[in-house]
């Protein structure tokens, strides 16, 4: 049986809402002024909070696979939105920055590779619909 996950979301005022998946702590999910108070996260910044958590937790676990010592890491995600409706993505970045000491370009390189074509779940969802570019930045530590 495939496994099953579910997320909510309860109106709370104008166009503020509180999301909660199972096991997780509250979200604020708001439109910014004047729709909204701008008092949480966008829908679409969601999507590329998700992007960027999904394929983070994909590309380290791999360097840790690969013995690599990372001792400072971050993904940026960044997107362009469509002027007209409905104002998709027309295009999205991520910049994984990977601070360590020997770190091997090659070997992070492959990671963010895998993470693309087979591990992360929501670059999967997404890369059939919109183009997703990538930049990755080493710093020795």
């Amino acid at each position: 049986m495939a496994e099953q996950l579910a997320a909510s979301v309860r109106w709370t005022q104008k166009l503020h809402f509180t999301g909660r998946a199972e096991f997780a702590h509250d979200v604020p999910v708001d439109h910014a002024p004047p729709l909204g108070e701008g008092q949480g996260i966008s829908p679409m910044e969601v999507l590329l909070l998700s992007l960027a958590g999904c394929s983070g937790q994909t590309v380290m676990s791999l360097l840790e696979k690969m013995r690599q010592d990372v001792r400072a890491f971050s993904v940026t995600a960044s997107g362009a939105k469509r002027d007209d409706h409905p104002r998709v993505f027309t295009e999205i970045r991520l910049e994984f920055r990977v601070g360590g000491t020997a770190l091997d370009r090659g070997l992070v390189d492959k990671a963010v590779r895998l993470t693309e074509e087979k591990y992360c779940p929501v670059w999967a969802m997404l890369k059939g619909n919109v183009p997703i570019t990538t930049s990755v930045i080493l710093n020795s530590l």
